[in-house]
């Protein structure tokens, strides 16, 4: 039976003619016109409060989750565009529902400062009526339970590498989205989360013969830098 590996476009799709910033409103509309299942993006919170799409701790040599974010959006992108706000982003993505919106909530500073991220990002996407269109992935287990505590619908997989798919499952989480290096070091672990139920996706597969050979052992889904090139694979 062939495989039915879905691609998701990492931060967007920013390696595009022209290139583009990654996280940019501009990546997500590339990715939009693509028609593959998703974009995934980074979501860091302000000093006050404002949830922006960043991947890095920094904005230029701001240090987001220290600066108020009247500072942070006075920096552009190299693109030109300001800094998306995670409202900015969801509102572009409610353009096409068709594409699933993968966000990463990035691990904050303490328990408390993770709760206050979730319960916000939560809200914004309720407030929106996107619920059907997002998924969630984090480094923190600590944030992945808590969306789950929180809202159970969601789809929630783990991104840290180091629990077996029988972990996730005792953790009440929907799947693995692994280093594609992890799958390769254990090399039973799709299988046993395909068995289990479980999501199974990898990032941030930028090679068509790895792509290739993870798609072999039935994983669900790829992340990449170049979702124009895997998406014909």
């Amino acid at each position: 039976m062939k495989s039915q590996t879905q691609i998701i476009a990492h931060r967007g799709y920013f390696q595009s003619q022209p290139l583009t910033t990654e996280n940019s409103i501009q990546s997500l509309e590339n990715a939009q016109k693509l028609k593959i299942y998703g974009a995934e993006f980074d979501v860091r919170m302000s000093k006050d409060g404002i949830l922006v799409v960043n991947h890095d701790e920094h904005h230029e040599k701001m240090e987001i989750s220290e600066t108020d974010f009247k500072a942070l959006e006075k920096v552009k992108l190299s693109n030109g565009e300001k800094l998306p706000t995670l409202e900015d982003y969801l509102k572009q993505g409610k353009k096409d529902s068709s594409v699933k919106l993968i966000v990463e909530i990035k691990p904050a500073k303490s328990d408390n400062l993770e709760k206050e991220m979730v319960q916000k990002v939560l809200k914004q996407v309720k407030d929106m009526k996107l619920d059907s269109q997002i998924e969630f992935i984090s480094f923190s287990l600590h944030i992945c339970k808590e969306i789950k505590k929180l809202a159970s619908g969601f789809k929630v997989q783990y991104l840290n590498g180091e629990l077996s798919p029988e972990q996730i499952m005792k953790e009440g989480l929907d799947g693995l989205d692994y280093h594609y290096e992890v799958f390769q070091k254990n090399p039973t672990w799709i299988a046993e989360a395909n068995r289990l139920g479980l999501i199974t996706n990898s990032w941030t597969v930028n090679d068509v013969t790895v792509f290739n050979q993870l798609k072999k052992q039935g994983i669900g889904f790829i992340t990449t830098n170049i979702p124009n090139e895997l998406k014909n694979q």
